[in-house]
Protein backbone atom coordinates (compact mmCIF):
# COMPACT_ATOMS: atom_id res chain seq x y z
CA UNK A 1 0.00 0.00 0.00
CA UNK A 2 2.59 2.80 1.03
CA UNK A 3 4.45 1.85 -2.15
CA UNK A 4 1.52 2.47 -4.77
CA UNK A 5 0.61 5.69 -3.01
CA UNK A 6 1.01 9.04 -4.48
CA UNK A 7 3.71 10.79 -2.36
CA UNK A 8 1.57 13.57 -2.20
CA UNK A 9 -1.12 11.51 -0.63
CA UNK A 10 0.89 9.93 1.59
CA UNK A 11 2.43 12.88 3.12
CA UNK A 12 -0.40 14.59 3.38
CA UNK A 13 -1.51 11.71 5.83
CA UNK A 14 1.56 11.84 8.03
CA UNK A 15 0.89 15.75 8.14
CA UNK A 16 -2.96 14.47 9.87
CA UNK A 17 -0.77 12.17 11.87
CA UNK A 18 1.54 14.17 13.06
CA UNK A 19 -0.85 17.42 13.97
CA UNK A 20 0.39 19.19 17.24
CA UNK A 21 -3.33 19.58 18.22
CA UNK A 22 -5.67 17.17 17.09
CA UNK A 23 -2.89 14.46 15.09
CA UNK A 24 -3.67 10.81 15.81
CA UNK A 25 -0.09 10.28 17.79
CA UNK A 26 -0.58 13.14 20.23
CA UNK A 27 -3.89 12.23 20.94
CA UNK A 28 -2.43 8.58 21.73
CA UNK A 29 0.23 9.90 23.85
CA UNK A 30 -2.42 12.35 25.66
CA UNK A 31 -4.55 9.21 26.14
CA UNK A 32 -1.65 7.84 28.28
CA UNK A 33 -1.05 10.91 30.34
CA UNK A 34 2.15 11.88 28.23
CA UNK A 35 2.82 15.90 27.16
CA UNK A 36 2.03 16.25 23.12
CA UNK A 37 4.78 16.53 20.86
CA UNK A 38 5.53 18.91 17.79
CA UNK A 39 6.81 16.63 15.30
CA UNK A 40 7.36 18.09 12.16
CA UNK A 41 7.76 21.81 14.14
CA UNK A 42 10.49 21.25 16.28
CA UNK A 43 13.50 21.04 15.32
CA UNK A 44 14.67 18.01 17.55
CA UNK A 45 11.72 15.85 16.49
CA UNK A 46 11.51 16.59 12.36
CA UNK A 47 14.39 14.01 11.44
CA UNK A 48 12.79 11.25 13.20
CA UNK A 49 9.52 11.63 12.27
CA UNK A 50 10.25 11.73 9.07
CA UNK A 51 12.49 8.86 8.81
CA UNK A 52 9.60 7.18 10.49
CA UNK A 53 7.84 7.87 7.08
CA UNK A 54 11.05 6.38 5.01
CA UNK A 55 10.65 3.42 7.10
CA UNK A 56 7.04 2.73 5.94
CA UNK A 57 7.55 3.54 2.69
CA UNK A 58 10.13 0.88 2.33
CA UNK A 59 7.42 -1.52 1.48
CA UNK A 60 8.93 -2.81 -2.06
CA UNK A 61 12.30 -3.62 0.27
CA UNK A 62 10.07 -6.17 2.37
CA UNK A 63 8.10 -7.81 -0.98
CA UNK A 64 12.12 -8.40 -1.77
CA UNK A 65 12.97 -9.69 1.00
CA UNK A 66 9.94 -12.25 0.73
CA UNK A 67 10.76 -13.44 -2.40
CA UNK A 68 14.75 -13.90 -1.11
CA UNK A 69 13.06 -15.88 1.90
CA UNK A 70 11.22 -18.19 -0.25
CA UNK A 71 14.39 -18.64 -2.76
CA UNK A 72 16.19 -20.33 0.03
CA UNK A 73 16.93 -23.72 -0.85
CA UNK A 74 14.58 -26.12 1.19
CA UNK A 75 16.91 -29.21 0.77
CA UNK A 76 19.77 -27.08 2.81
CA UNK A 77 17.28 -27.05 5.59
CA UNK A 78 16.04 -30.24 5.79
CA UNK A 79 19.75 -31.58 5.56
CA UNK A 80 20.59 -29.17 8.94
CA UNK A 81 17.44 -30.73 10.80
CA UNK A 82 18.54 -34.13 10.32
CA UNK A 83 21.61 -33.07 11.54
CA UNK A 84 20.32 -31.49 14.65
CA UNK A 85 20.54 -27.64 13.89
CA UNK A 86 17.59 -25.73 15.93
CA UNK A 87 15.89 -23.23 14.23
CA UNK A 88 18.93 -20.23 15.04
CA UNK A 89 21.56 -22.54 14.12
CA UNK A 90 19.33 -23.06 10.36
CA UNK A 91 18.95 -19.34 10.40
CA UNK A 92 22.37 -17.93 11.09
CA UNK A 93 24.48 -20.55 8.76
CA UNK A 94 21.94 -21.38 6.01
CA UNK A 95 19.24 -18.42 5.71
CA UNK A 96 21.00 -15.40 6.55
CA UNK A 97 23.67 -16.02 3.87
CA UNK A 98 21.47 -17.01 0.99
CA UNK A 99 20.09 -13.62 1.85
CA UNK A 100 23.13 -11.92 1.59
CA UNK A 101 22.47 -10.78 -2.18
CA UNK A 102 19.04 -9.82 -0.88
CA UNK A 103 20.67 -7.89 1.93
CA UNK A 104 22.61 -6.10 -0.34
CA UNK A 105 20.59 -5.26 -2.89
CA UNK A 106 18.36 -3.71 -0.52
CA UNK A 107 20.88 -2.18 1.20
CA UNK A 108 22.31 -0.72 -2.07
CA UNK A 109 18.79 0.37 -3.14
CA UNK A 110 18.14 2.17 0.45
CA UNK A 111 21.25 3.73 -0.02
CA UNK A 112 20.88 5.27 -3.16
CA UNK A 113 17.17 6.24 -2.34
CA UNK A 114 17.61 7.72 1.35
CA UNK A 115 20.46 10.18 0.02
CA UNK A 116 18.18 11.39 -2.24
CA UNK A 117 15.47 12.59 0.10
CA UNK A 118 13.85 15.82 -0.93
CA UNK A 119 10.09 15.30 -0.75
CA UNK A 120 9.17 14.41 2.58
CA UNK A 121 10.84 18.07 3.61
CA UNK A 122 9.40 19.81 0.71
CA UNK A 123 5.88 18.65 1.39
CA UNK A 124 5.65 18.76 5.21
CA UNK A 125 8.41 20.79 6.39
CA UNK A 126 9.74 23.71 3.34
CA UNK A 127 13.22 22.69 5.51
CA UNK A 128 12.25 23.95 8.67
CA UNK A 129 12.24 24.29 11.78
CA UNK A 130 15.68 26.18 11.51
CA UNK A 131 16.85 24.61 8.58
CA UNK A 132 16.89 21.16 10.73
CA UNK A 133 15.37 19.29 7.88
CA UNK A 134 17.21 21.05 4.84
CA UNK A 135 19.31 17.93 3.36
CA UNK A 136 21.34 18.21 0.90
CA UNK A 137 18.52 17.03 -2.32
CA UNK A 138 16.40 20.15 -0.50
CA UNK A 139 19.42 22.45 -0.63
CA UNK A 140 19.70 21.60 -4.39
CA UNK A 141 16.09 22.21 -5.13
CA UNK A 142 16.27 25.29 -3.42
CA UNK A 143 18.84 26.89 -5.11
CA UNK A 144 17.74 25.71 -8.77
CA UNK A 145 14.50 25.68 -8.77
CA UNK A 146 13.74 28.80 -5.84
CA UNK A 147 16.67 30.97 -6.30
CA UNK A 148 17.58 29.96 -9.87
CA UNK A 149 21.04 29.63 -8.95
CA UNK A 150 22.02 26.51 -11.29
CA UNK A 151 25.98 26.81 -10.95
CA UNK A 152 25.31 26.24 -7.31
CA UNK A 153 22.76 23.70 -7.41
CA UNK A 154 24.76 21.84 -10.00
CA UNK A 155 27.83 22.27 -7.21
CA UNK A 156 25.59 20.62 -4.80
CA UNK A 157 24.36 18.05 -6.95
CA UNK A 158 27.95 16.76 -7.99
CA UNK A 159 28.94 16.61 -4.03
CA UNK A 160 25.61 14.61 -3.73
CA UNK A 161 27.07 12.39 -6.70
CA UNK A 162 30.43 12.11 -4.74
CA UNK A 163 29.05 10.88 -1.82
CA UNK A 164 26.93 8.57 -3.16
CA UNK A 165 29.59 7.22 -5.18
CA UNK A 166 31.83 6.82 -2.08
CA UNK A 167 29.55 4.60 -0.28
CA UNK A 168 28.60 2.75 -3.17
CA UNK A 169 32.35 1.90 -4.37
CA UNK A 170 32.29 0.76 -0.24
CA UNK A 171 29.54 -1.67 -0.51
CA UNK A 172 30.74 -2.95 -3.55
CA UNK A 173 34.42 -3.14 -2.07
CA UNK A 174 33.33 -4.75 1.39
CA UNK A 175 31.04 -7.01 -0.01
CA UNK A 176 33.10 -9.48 -1.77
CA UNK A 177 33.57 -10.85 2.17
CA UNK A 178 30.15 -11.27 3.03
CA UNK A 179 27.90 -11.94 0.13
CA UNK A 180 26.92 -15.82 -0.50
CA UNK A 181 27.88 -17.54 -3.90
CA UNK A 182 26.08 -20.71 -4.06
CA UNK A 183 28.14 -21.65 -7.41
CA UNK A 184 31.39 -20.97 -4.63
CA UNK A 185 34.32 -20.75 -7.30
CA UNK A 186 37.72 -21.64 -5.18
CA UNK A 187 39.96 -20.22 -8.28
CA UNK A 188 39.17 -16.56 -6.64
Amino acid sequence: MPYVLPAAAIYVGWSWLYEANFGFFNYLLSEVGLHKVLFIADSSHVVPSLSLISVWLAGNLIVIFLAGLQNVPSVYHEAAEMDGANGWARFRHITLPCMTPIIFYNLLMSLIANLQVVTPALSLTNGGPGNSSRFMTYLMYDQAFVNYKLGYACATTFIIFAILAAFTAVLFKTSKGWIFDEGGDDDK
